[in-house]
């Protein structure tokens, strides 16, 4: 118990420029994806699911948004194009959650949204713990319907974050985190 503490304490994001080689590989990712997946669930509905983007398939992501961006942007600059298309480049693996959040008779939708956001939180805890460092992220084209078709979403579908996973390369500062005091209230007292 007092290991799974300490790693709570101390666990923190990564950002994808500070990730390099190795990612995890095959097996290891394998057990990401399963301890990512146990988490609160409400129903078994399993709300989310996962797209892997590793070697070459993070070009061809990365060519997806980069159209994408200058579609959008038909104006922007070489550099510019090419700075949206390195988001997807930067880390070794990426792992989108998908929501698949829906109605449901008895399983209010922000529930199902919820879990996916454990999943997410779950594996950037698991990566660490295996000697990952990883980064959940969003960035504009999570929102972009042409980019999340192209990625395979159906239409009811939404990104929960892009995991990006990958060994440090380095470390930056610990950003602040907040003073309970400023965070925290107690019912009745």
């Amino acid at each position: 118990m007092t290991d799974t503490l300490s790693l709570l304490k101390l666990r923190r994001s990564v950002p994808p420029q500070f990730l390099a080689a190795p990612g995890p590989d095959a097996g290891q990712l394998d057990d990401l994806l399963t301890i990512a997946s146990r988490v609160p669930d409400h129903g078994k509905l399993v709300p989310w699911r996962f797209i892997v983007f590793s070697g070459e398939a993070r070009a061809q992501a990365a060519d997806v948004v980069a159209q994408a961006f200058q579609n959008r942007n038909p104006d922007a600059k070489p550099e510019q194009v090419a700075f949206e298309r390195n988001r997807l480049l930067q880390a070794p693996v990426i792992v989108a959650v998908v929501s698949r959040a829906a109605p449901h008779v008895k399983i209010p939708q922000w529930e199902q949204e919820l879990t996916a956001g454990a999943v997410c939180m779950s594996m950037l805890v698991a990566a660490q713990a295996m000697g990952f460092g990883g980064c959940w992220l969003t960035n504009w084209f999570a929102f972009d319907r042409s980019v999340l078709t192209s990625f395979g979403l159906a239409a009811e579908e939404r990104i929960a974050g892009f995991i990006h996973l990958g060994t440090p390369a380095s470390v930056p500062a610990d950003r602040e985190r907040p003073v309970l005091a400023d965070i925290v209230s107690h019912y009745g007292v």
